[in-house]
């Protein structure tokens, strides 16, 4: 069992800028591909991005260009960083962990980012 905690979330004006982290609990965080999902009212979820274990990135089209997702495996913990936020950006913000040649995901509880004027 793999535990996730995402930080960071909040409110913020369209332009600007926040920061996720999500820290897992294993001591093998290095051989999970992570990722960030989000779920906006009335919508489904959808991947943002994901880092595997050798770094291997995919980012949602939505978002290309404007977040960047990253790892340091010594901390067991998975970023995401969000420039030039737009209101369609608002969600819910999950922190995924999915072990090689498993399909199961671990997620973490969620965090809210708003963005709105």
């Amino acid at each position: 069992q793999v535990q996730l905690v995402e930080s960071g979330g909040g409110s913020v004006q369209p332009g600007g800028s926040l920061g996720l982290s999500c820290a897992a609990s294993t001591r093998i965080f290095s051989i999970y591909t992570m990722g960030w999902y989000r779920q906006a009212p009335g919508k489904q979820r959808e991947l943002v991005a994901a880092i595997s274990s050798s770094e291997s990135i995919n980012y949602a089209d939505s978002v290309k260009g404007r977040f960047t997702i990253s790892r340091d495996n010594l901390k067991n913990t998975v970023y995401l960083q969000m420039n030039s936020l737009k209101p369609e950006d608002t969600a819910v913000y999950y922190c995924t962990a999915r072990r090689p040649g498993v399909t199961a995901y671990y997620w973490g509880q969620g965090t809210q980012v708003t963005v709105s004027s």
